[in-house]
């Protein structure tokens, strides 16, 4: 086995798993506050990386200047989602709730199709374009800006639900929703901040793995497919674990297009996700069955 070799698919794999591992975080906030799976979650990918091509490219805003206002505007896109789609048949069954999150998905696509087109728009990279060089592989700057700032991401999450006040009160809803109201902690704003949250660390996302891949009106789709998988692999209520599931399904996926064939690519997430399906249904005892 090729040293160098090796190591450039671990790269990718790690690169591309924080990315997953980043939407996947929208996944968890959302289901831990409300109880839903938003599959809207990918789109909140596709925009900040559209979002912010129009920032640069129509705009002439400098880098900052247009990551700043692309994510509050992702963010705010988030937030109306709860509002006008969500909260209104709070009340409805778990399937309604989903079948609603797939129609924005879906009205959100069609609406970025029309608005931009269908072609694929590139981002320019945040510090340059020549490669590094560790143990045989090329690394790009962008590489180390998804690195960087997923690390920075799970640092900053850490202290907001453990440290602030707004984030202790995310976190008795996720816990016990009826406790959290008698307390005070009005639920339906936790679900509206949750919402914003995930369309930030979503279109956060989005923008960084833009310069590495381009972005276009339907690239959330296997993104938020793949952020899902990560999520379910790591469990829905554990940040740590949507990290380390999304990372794992990254680094698997990297290895397998390497050694295998890159045209399976994005049919190891989905048979990732029946694998974890299957055995999580498997673990859940029927019911009325006996138990040791």
């Amino acid at each position: 086995m090729d040293t160098g070799e090796f190591v450039q698919y671990m790269v990718s794999g790690v690169t591309m798993g924080s990315v997953y591992a980043i939407v996947a975080l929208g996944f968890t906030i959302i289901y831990s506050v409300t109880g839903i799976i938003n599959f809207a979650q990918g789109e909140f990918v596709m925009l900040g990386g559209m979002t912010m091509y129009v920032m640069l490219d129509s705009f002439g805003l400098p880098l900052a200047g247009g990551l700043f206002l692309a994510l509050v505007i992702v963010t705010m896109v988030g937030m109306a989602l709860e509002i006008v789609a969500v909260r209104p048949a709070r009340n409805a069954s778990v399937i309604s709730l989903i079948i609603i999150t797939i129609g924005a998905s879906i009205l959100i696509r069609g609406v970025a199709g029309q608005l931009w087109g269908k072609e694929a728009r590139p981002l320019p990279p945040f510090t340059g374009e020549h490669s590094l060089h560790f143990l045989g592989a090329s690394i790009l700057p962008q590489t180390l800006w998804v690195l960087g700032v997923t690390l920075l991401v799970m640092l900053v999450l850490h202290l907001f639900f453990n440290r602030t006040m707004l984030g202790k009160a995310l976190r008795a809803c996720s816990s016990n929703r009826r406790a959290s109201a008698l307390m005070g902690i009005n639920a339906r704003t936790m679900s509206t901040i949750s919402f914003g949250l995930s369309a930030l660390l979503g279109g956060l996302g989005g923008v960084l793995v833009a310069p590495m891949t381009m972005t276009s009106y339907d690239v959330g789709v296997m993104l938020g497919l793949k952020g899902f998988v990560g999520a379910a692999m790591g469990g829905f209520t554990s940040q740590l674990g949507a990290v380390l599931g999304g990372m794992g399904l990254g680094i698997f996926e990297a290895l397998s297009a390497g050694y295998i064939s890159s045209a399976y690519k994005d049919a190891i997430a989905l048979s990732v996700l029946f694998a974890v399906l299957f055995v999580r249904v498997g673990l859940v005892p029927r019911e009325g069955s006996a138990t040791a």
